[in-house]
């Protein structure tokens, strides 16, 4: 081994703790990063490759076809920015049965072939439906294996339809494909029938683009031909949806952990040099070049530095691992990993940034004359801090306080880097907290739980004992139950039916409320809860879904019956991909008049005993054959488990982080001044008093940091929060962004000085028990 190679390996084996600070910091950074960076790139790239692979449309667009004629929708394929056109084929929005049971309504689309110039079909299992009386199925979503028999009682001839293949579009173009003969069949008697045609466009990687496209197209039909239509980016967005949420969130904590690794690489760095004086001057006497020198301290942080990067791709690709999952077989990619340019590039990153911070922190110790630094040694520069000491001094506090507190000042740049230190773990600390509020904010908003009591929801059994399966209690009766029960203030019924809306593939499920349900803990974003029939308020996703607004009208399908409603305000919900609706019961009495209310929602009276009040109500429901239950616990979705899980890991690491980087500074302090602690011993001053020194002597930097960092993570957690709804596709209320309270953010406040003290408490320890002898005799 060289004779650099042995001061290296030297200087590396000392330094244990500022080897395990640099390595922990970079550990961090490369973690978060590699998680950040796969999750970005298979967010979107296993569906745009099988949208390519596939021509994939860049509008769905659903037409009446009493507007418009086949030669006039052929034609529209000519228009111009119009690349690429299939169509028009026959459509129809139909709820299957699969024996007594009702099915969810598909949108199903009669193509000869699943090839064509736009959207081929991929086909899974199975045959392509040639012939009437087969059906094929959307793959992916669940559907009935094949050889299933699916039955349409309530159209004309009662036509059933054999599965005998699943097929994949990556424009999601429909829910099921049959002969173009077979749509006559599935489309109930009176009605007009619609078609499909699909489009690709020159330019539509924008929503600009997308908007543009189907202008042109429905400029080029006839006034009202268009009914709906949906943009691949909507499409393309909720495949990407579950990955895409991670992704502000890692970047927040990846750029966190490079900026801390920045920090406490060159501190640990430019400390080293600080307490190493007569040791640079030392190898320079022996021969060694300035440049040599720069370059073993250099290599002393690259060493760790190199570790913790490996240690971080191995814990980020392991984290990145149940994440990728679901991408995985989204599309039917198989063994989706982290890229393997994404480990080269954020290992490269992160080194490259240490080698950098580390040859501006040693370039101060190639400068140094021989002379210089045999001369200085570890002598602190004279009078730095006497002002503060002086101060202190005259504070009505314990001598070892006093020193305490007038430390930071004969340090100011090392004070500085402490503060950084806490500043950024109480900032870490603080979005954390903060995440995980909204997180339940979110949870909450999502299960609707404001209710104190429940009857005939989650899964309760409908009907009077003995009753027929599926039978549901008498609505009045249970109504009457509830209002004559001392402790009712008020409550709602609520009933549900399943639809197809124009212009989006899928079910959408209306949830049909009798009485006020605006209490029922459903957070508006924007409008205002319906007030009356023919009026719903629905997610965020459904507006994205149908390419609607606030205001506009939309036309359901409910059980063959066309229903037109207008959204009055957009509702934070996350259930079923947001292809929800909330209206008033008498919006659905026309195409459903007998959909009775099957569940009841129950605020009861202040004062009023929820478990007493539900045994009570339940002795007046046992001939019903229903019963009440009391408010349960929120079940906590994966992905937000998941989103915990990841906050808490990323969390620790980042304050262990934070006070590794105190730890560091206070012992090249004490290293710096156990001649002092020696004298101080010498002096009288016991372990204990030792100890309270060091430990005060970060409680200022703590409590700077501390002040700093808890509003730079509230604005961390402002910025980062909307960015992760918007990735997933929803907009958030206030309620769910500004979750920090006074109280709290004081606590977190006080954080900063808990970060400090821990990091200070290690090398405090070291002070307390070094002999007095031996510290005298350090120079």
């Amino acid at each position: 081994m060289s004779a650099l190679g042995r001061v290296v390996r030297s200087g590396v084996g000392r330094r244990r703790v500022r080897t395990l600070v640099i390595g922990l910091a970079t550990l961090m950074a490369v973690t978060a990063s590699v998680l950040a960076g796969s999750l970005l790139v298979a967010s979107s790239g296993p569906f745009d490759d099988a949208f390519a692979r596939q021509r994939g449309a860049h509008l769905n667009a659903q037409l009446d076809a009493g507007r418009a004629t086949v030669a006039q929708l052929s034609a529209s394929g000519e228009t111009a920015g119009v690349s690429a056109a299939s169509g028009p084929f026959g459509t129809v929005s139909v709820a299957p049965r699969h024996g007594a049971m009702r099915l969810p309504p598909l949108t199903v689309v009669g193509r000869d072939t699943p090839e064509g110039p736009v959207d081929e079909l991929t086909l899974i299992t199975g045959s392509w439906a040639e012939r009437p009386g087969e059906i094929v199925l959307s793959a992916g979503g669940g559907q009935a294996p094949l050889g299933t028999r699916l039955d349409f009682p309530e159209l004309p001839g009662a036509p059933s339809l054999e599965v005998v293949g699943t097929a994949r579009s990556a424009g999601r173009t429909a829910d099921a494909w049959v002969a173009p003969s077979q749509i006559a069949s599935l489309t109930p008697s009176g009605k007009v029938g619609a078609y499909q045609m699909l489009y690709r466009f020159d330019a539509a990687a924008t929503t600009a683009d997308v908007r543009k496209g189907r202008a042109a197209v429905t400029a080029s039909v006839p006034a009202g031909a268009v009914t709906g239509a949906q943009s691949w980016l909507t499409v393309r967005k909720a495949a990407a949806r579950d990955t895409a949420l991670f992704v502000p969130f890692l970047v927040a904590f990846g750029v966190l952990g490079l900026v801390m690794s920045v920090l406490v690489v060159g501190n640990v760095v430019a400390g080293s040099v600080g307490t190493g004086l007569r040791r640079i001057g030392i190898l320079k006497a022996v021969g060694c070049t300035p440049s040599q020198v720069v370059r073993a301290y250099m290599a002393q942080a690259l060493v760790p530095a190199a570790a913790g990067a490996g240690l971080g791709l191995l814990a980020g690709n392991l984290l990145a691992v149940p994440l990728l999952a679901e991408t995985a077989d989204a599309y039917g990619t198989s063994g989706l990993s982290v890229a393997p340019w994404i480990d080269v590039v954020v290992t490269a990153g992160a080194l490259g940034v240490v080698t950098v911070t580390a040859w501006v922190s040693a370039g101060r110790a190639g400068r140094l004359r021989t002379v210089d630094a045999l001369a200085v040694g570890r002598v602190p520069v004279a009078g730095r801090g006497r002002w503060a000491a002086r101060r202190a001094a005259r504070l009505p506090l314990p001598r070892a306080v006093g020193l305490g507190l007038a430390r930071p000042f004969a340090r100011p740049a090392r004070a500085a880097a402490m503060v950084a230190a806490v500043l950024f773990g109480a900032m870490t600390v603080t979005f954390a907290v903060g995440l995980s509020s909204s997180l339940n904010e979110v949870l909450s908003a999502r299960n609707h739980d404001v209710a104190d009591v429940t009857v005939g929801v989650s899964g309760q059994r409908q009907g009077p004992p003995g009753g027929a399966p599926g039978a549901a209690a008498d609505p009045a009766a249970v109504a009457a139950a509830i209002e004559a029960l001392p402790g009712t203030e008020k409550y709602y019924g609520s009933a549900t039916a399943e639809a197809a809306v124009a212009g989006a593939n899928g079910s959408t499920r209306i949830t049909a409320f009798s009485g006020d349900a605006s209490w029922g803990g459903y957070r508006m974003v924007s409008g205002r809860w319906f007030d009356a029939a023919a009026e719903a308020v629905v997610p965020t996703q459904f507006l994205a879904a149908t390419g609607t607004a606030v205001g506009d009208e939309v036309t359901l399908h409910v059980r063959g019956s066309a229903v037109t409603v207008r959204v009055v305000g957009e509702v934070l919900d996350t259930r079923m991909d947001g292809m929800l609706m909330y209206t008033d019961a008498a919006t659905l009495k026309r195409a459903v008049p007998d959909l009775p209310a099957t569940g009841h929602h129950i605020a009861v009276s202040s004062g009023t005993d929820v478990g007493e009040y539900v045994k009570a109500l339940n002795k007046g429901l046992e001939p019903l054959g229903i019963a009440a239950q009391g408010r349960e616990a929120a079940d906590g979705g994966e992905v937000i488990l998941v989103l915990n899980a990841l906050t808490a890991i990323l969390t620790l690491m980042l304050v262990a982080v934070a006070g590794l980087g105190v730890l560091g500074g206070v012992v090249l302090d004490t290293v710096e001044r156990v001649r002092d602690l020696g004298v101080y011993k010498a002096l009288g001053m016991t372990p204990r008093q030792i100890v309270t020194m060091v430990l005060t002597s970060v409680a200022l930097p703590g409590l700077a940091g501390g002040a700093l960092g808890v509003p730079a993570g509230v604005a961390l957690h402002a910025m980062v929060m909307p960015a992760m709804g918007h990735s997933a596709g929803l907009r958030l209320p206030d309620s769910v962004v500004a979750v920090h309270g006074t109280p709290e953010l004081l606590a977190l406040g006080l954080g900063g000085v808990l970060i400090a003290v821990l990091g200070a408490l290690p090398p405090a320890g070291w002070a307390a028990r070094t002999r007095t002898v031996t510290a005298l005799r350090t120079e």
